[in-house]
């Protein structure tokens, strides 16, 4: 090939390698997502809560590349909680010990196929934080440990009553062998603020690949506007509350003295 040959297919040759270098990628791409073991995603990832929020179910679904286990967990936003142990005296129940703890979820539930205990052993279900007893709670008091424990079951106790504590696992049904659903609850005194739900694919007990994927609960609409202007201008909230009280009670007197 004779120098001027070259020099015009130079031009070509570049152009050509710079057109199926993205084709290239795209390709490398297409081929690591097939082989992703574990895909997720919600029908929803927005909690409205209106004025009129009663709780809903957020729905979610996946696919996983081969037959496995799967676990699902959610968390809330950490906060800290103060536990008051509560004594008898004088015929009045009334607060005397107190344990506060650090890093305490709002909100946990989970989900899985079989029972989680029999999905993958204990040391991995406590490494990844599965499960409600395997939860991390940091106390700012000097307990002992039986002390610790009786306030820690205290603690699991009052948010399973509120219904922010899953009790059981909910039932992740597989629509075949590679896909999956499960319905999520949230009651209707669900914590505002950015959820964490992990998913988790077991094989032979152990964890083979693991999605995140984020919910955010918020308030919308006039109650959103109420609670904004609440923590913000508390004080003047504070006054406008006494001050509707005192007209509604003015009115409903004033109601029952006509009658």
């Amino acid at each position: 090939m004779s120098v001027s040959m070259r020099i015009l297919m130079a031009p070509i040759l570049l152009v050509a390698l710079t057109l199926a270098l993205p084709i290239l990628a795209l390709g490398i791409t297409a081929k690591k997502a097939s082989a992703d073991p574990l895909v997720v995603d919600l029908s929803n990832h927005l909690v409205a809560i209106t004025t009129g929020f009663t709780g809903t179910k957020v729905l979610l679904f996946g696919a996983v590349e081969n037959e496995g286990d799967v676990i699902v967990t959610v968390r809330g936003p950490d906060q800290d909680m103060v536990v008051r142990r509560k004594e008898r005296k004088i015929g009045i129940w009334v607060n005397s010990e107190s344990a506060r703890y650090k890093n305490v979820p709002s909100y946990y539930a989970s989900a899985s196929n079989r029972p989680i205990d029999t999905i993958a052993p204990q040391d991995v279900l406590i490494d990844y934080r599965i499960g409600l007893q395997n939860q991390r709670f940091v106390a700012e008091s000097d307990l002992t440990d039986d002390d610790h424990n009786v306030y820690r079951e205290a603690l699991v106790r009052n948010m399973q009553t509120a219904g922010l504590f899953g009790e059981r696992p909910a039932k992740i049904s597989f629509l075949s062998n590679q896909l999956f659903r499960t319905d999520i609850h949230f009651p209707a005194n669900t914590p505002t603020g950015t959820y964490t739900i992990n998913v988790y694919l077991v094989r032979s007990g152990k964890i083979v690949g693991v999605k995140t994927t984020p919910l955010v609960v918020s308030k919308t609409g006039i109650s959103a506007e109420v609670y904004e202007f609440a923590h913000r201008y508390s004080a003047l909230y504070g006054i406008i509350a006494v001050i509707i009280a005192v007209i509604a009670g003015w009115i409903a007197s004033v109601a029952f003295r006509k009658r």
